[in-house]
């Protein structure tokens, strides 16, 4: 028996339609997709079951999205806490890396930094000061987004602001804020005015350089001459960097910059063995800090000993 054409016409427009179908699906199953069922359907006289695919969204593309979108600004982000990794210790060394080749100087004027990161008056130092008049523009040296900008105890009123490599720079002892907290900044824009607030000994602008909390020496990073000069694209960083009783406020410390991890190794056994001092006999400790242009009270705090402790031939003294 002979179909007539309009039957026939169907049962062609079905079948292809089933077939195209059926390569649809097939080429979505070689994708991301999850199995939703079948349909039931009939075919020249036959039962066909087609499968019902759902095509997934490509996860991978989601995880990349949201890895762009996690950035150093999600990690320990506070607006009230001054050092949001207090509960995390930082291994040394440490690598890290910069965008750029300069940093924007923090002030208008020539740079003249009048106390340096290190150990001053029996504490740690753990930035720098720099020479300003109260009511002068203070400018951040890298571009970032402000995280912190309140009244801190001792640094007065503070602002933070956190780079995209992770470092945070401490602007203290201002007299205004000129952003606000999360506020997003580029590499030296005016965010404050300098002053004397908190506990400063005349005007000067407090500049200190934070990684996961803890303060390393703004020199080790930056070249505070005139050219304002990053000193490396890439950088290892060795704990004498993050030490302030490993250096003196009161005079410049000799840099010397690693690259890479492995550099930096052979340097830090040499220079722990510089800074140890074996008494010898008739030695005292006026004498030995005079020697070494260290103040009394620096040993005495660093070794844990008195004024009066009696010295032993032989016995070790760290001196920095």
């Amino acid at each position: 028996m002979f179909l007539n054409k309009r039957k026939l016409a169907s049962i062609l427009i079905v079948s292809c339609i089933s077939i195209f179908t059926i390569k649809g699906q097939e080429s979505v199953l070689e994708g991301k997709t999850s199995l939703l069922g079948h349909k039931k359907m009939f075919l020249n006289g036959k039962t066909t079951y087609l499968p019902i695919y759902k095509k997934n969204v490509d996860n991978n593309h989601t995880e990349t999205a949201k890895e762009a979108v996690k950035t150093a600004y999600d990690s320990n982000w506070s607006n009230t806490v001054f050092n949001t990794y207090w509960k995390e210790k930082l291994t040394y060394p440490f690598e890290i890396s910069f965008k750029e080749g300069t940093f924007s100087s923090p002030v208008d004027h020539k740079m003249v930094v009048t106390s340096r990161y290190g150990w001053r008056r029996g504490r740690a130092h753990q930035g720098i000061d720099i020479d300003l008049k109260t009511g002068d523009n203070v400018k951040t040296l890298l571009g970032g987004k402000v995280r912190y900008a309140r009244y801190h105890r001792g640094h007065g009123k503070t602002i933070i602001v956190r780079h995209d490599n992770g470092l945070e720079t401490v602007y203290a002892h201002l007299s205004e804020y000129l952003v606000k907290e999360n506020d997003i900044v580029k590499k030296g824009q005016v965010i404050g005015k300098g002053g004397v607030s908190g506990n400063a000994r005349g005007s000067h602008l407090h500049l200190e350089v934070r990684y996961m909390g803890k303060s390393i020496h703004p020199e080790y990073f930056f070249d505070f001459d005139d050219e304002t000069v990053i000193r490396s694209e890439k950088m290892a960083v060795p704990k004498v960097w993050g030490t302030p009783r490993l250096h003196k406020s009161t005079r410049r410390s000799k840099v010397i910059v690693y690259e890479a991890i492995e550099d930096i190794v052979q340097e830090e056994e040499s220079t722990a063995k510089d800074n140890i001092y074996i008494v010898k006999r008739g030695d005292t400790l006026y004498g030995i800090a005079s020697k070494y242009d260290v103040n009394v009270s620096e040993i005495c705090k660093i070794n844990s000993i008195r004024y009066n402790t009696v010295l032993n031939i032989g016995q070790e003294l760290l001196l920095y």
